[in-house]
């Protein structure tokens, strides 16, 4: 049985081993391989514990009761805004283990993310996808908008970026779910 629900502060190393393995699989190919190496599942650990401490909504997929099978399997964090131009709430990560992607899950993991924006009074949400990510697909084919092209760096090198938007946010979920 796979549940979406709120993260707790045992899911920490769990989200942190998901969030190593999905940029490892993802980014192969996009990013420097010093950086998919120098990826630490202990200080991603510390990240996310300090994180949920402090109150980032963090949702998780998790399993339950069967052997072999990793607890969590992907994870969606979400806050207010860091850019207001492009939205009042921030999806700011989005990660599921390859094993486990088309099958919904992300889809539900994102509603559960934007749901919690929209009960804190956000009215519109973006998140940002690494232009190489073939991931922009998931985004779009859930209704999100390009609203505006960027760049980020990461390992040192300049990566392009695009952000997409759901404006209003019930665009993204049913409210009354």
């Amino acid at each position: 049985m796979i549940a979406i629900r709120r993260a707790r502060l045992a899911d920490a190393p769990g989200i942190a081993a998901v969030h190593v393995a999905t940029w490892r699989s993802a980014y192969a190919d996009i990013l420097p391989e010093a950086v998919l190496t120098k990826l630490s599942e202990p200080r991603l650990t510390h990240y996310y514990e300090h994180g949920i401490c402090l109150g980032l909504a963090v949702h998780v997929a998790a399993t339950y009761g069967r052997n072999g099978e990793p607890p969590v399997l992907g994870f969606c964090s979400a806050s207010r805004s860091r850019e207001s131009r492009l939205g009042d709430g921030e999806i700011e990560t989005l990660y599921m283990l390859d094993d486990y992607q088309n099958r919904g899950l992300g889809g539900q993991l994102l509603r559960n993310a934007a749901r919690h924006l929209w009960q804190i009074g956000c009215r519109s949400v973006y998140a940002w996808v690494l232009r190489e990510n073939p991931s922009r697909y998931f985004y779009q084919r859930l209704g999100g908008k390009c609203i505006a092209e960027g760049t980020t760096i990461v390992g040192g090198e300049t990566f392009a970026q695009s952000a997409y938007a759901w404006d209003p946010i019930e665009t993204l979920l049913d409210v009354n779910a």
